[in-house]
């Protein structure tokens, strides 16, 4: 019960954080470009601080030696994810452009800024394995998902330009982070402050952009697409539960199960919105979907938690 109430306390948190941003472009009490500069901020500044300073306190021998299990699964369930994705979007759409979104939303979820968020408040002490586990998900998504589904084939694409996207402030602070981790390097005290302050910024700062990115839509039209119900339903309820029904037959240790469940329970990302737009792109079906997932997640995250508190 204690999990499902600080489930529910931070789903009800990041909510009201997501409807503050919203409420503040909708009333223009923010400059235009806010979700540029916000966007900008999250991925240059605070995800990378964040990620820095988890592994700076918590990344130890111990934990690498655990590393290999969890990149193991890891792989397994994103490849799984991937193959379920792109038949499930030939389901639900006919539309080349529309389908590659669809697949990007079933094979990511938001694991990296919602994931992180409730993660590290309804399970902080796994914290450190689930971002360790997330990281053949990034790696996939830098290889597959970003420049075969989001970013338009107008140019090539080949191996260079795709290991050139591991070149970004996250990933280097990851590795950073490890070796600092690793060799126990002891930081000035004001250093390890700065980071961990900076890094705490990363989930309200992400559910204000989520608020300020949704208000700039038109949501009578991206509401009226039918099928993104489908898609957020096949993302928040199918994929989750039917990972909860293997894990009851296949029993895993709680560290692997509590990623598996984190990762897969997670609303579609921004992702689909933000990559295509900067290249022109309509992203009306996108937001729907970030939308309808972000408020159904306030009840199914909640509930794959309590089922999996139950039954595994």
């Amino acid at each position: 019960m204690e999990v499902l109430t600080a489930t529910v306390d931070q789903m009800l948190v990041l909510f009201l954080l997501i409807l503050i941003g919203y409420l503040l472009a909708r009333c223009k009490a923010v400059p235009e470009n806010t979700a540029t500069v916000l966007s900008k901020l999250e991925n240059s500044l605070f995800v990378p601080a964040l990620v820095l300073g988890t592994f700076i306190e918590n990344f130890t021998v111990d934990k690498i030696a655990a590393a290999g299990s969890l990149f193991a699964v890891s792989f397994v369930i994103c490849i799984a994810m991937m193959l379920l994705a792109v038949l499930a979007a030939r389901c639900c759409t006919k539309d080349p452009y529309i389908r590659k979104i669809y697949t990007y939303g079933l094979a990511f979820s938001n694991f990296g800024f919602m994931g992180n968020a409730v993660v590290n408040a309804v399970f902080p002490g796994y914290f450190v394995d689930y971002l360790i586990f997330t990281m053949p998900l990034w790696t996939m998504i830098y290889l597959w998902g970003v420049p075969c589904l989001l970013i338009p084939q107008e140019g090539k694409s080949g191996v260079k330009d795709r290991l050139k996207s591991f070149c970004n402030p996250m990933f280097i602070c990851l590795i950073i982070g490890m070796a600092i981790g690793v060799l126990r390097w002891e930081l000035p005290a004001f250093v390890r402050t700065a980071i961990n302050v900076t890094g705490s910024c990363m989930s309200p700062v992400a559910m204000l952009l989520t608020g300020i990115t949704v208000a700039q839509m038109d949501l009578k039209k991206v509401l009226s697409i039918k099928s993104i119900y489908a898609v957020s339903l096949i993302r928040l309820v199918l994929f989750p539960m039917a990972a909860l029904g293997l894990l009851c037959v296949i029993r895993l240790p709680e560290t692997m199960t509590v990623c598996i469940l984190c990762s897969l329970a997670m609303p579609l990302g921004l992702s689909t919105i933000v990559i295509p737009r900067a290249y022109g792109k309509d992203t009306s079906v996108a937001a729907g979907m970030t939308i309808i997932s972000h408020l159904l997640a306030v009840i199914t995250i909640p509930a794959i938690f309590y089922l999996m508190m139950k039954t595994l």
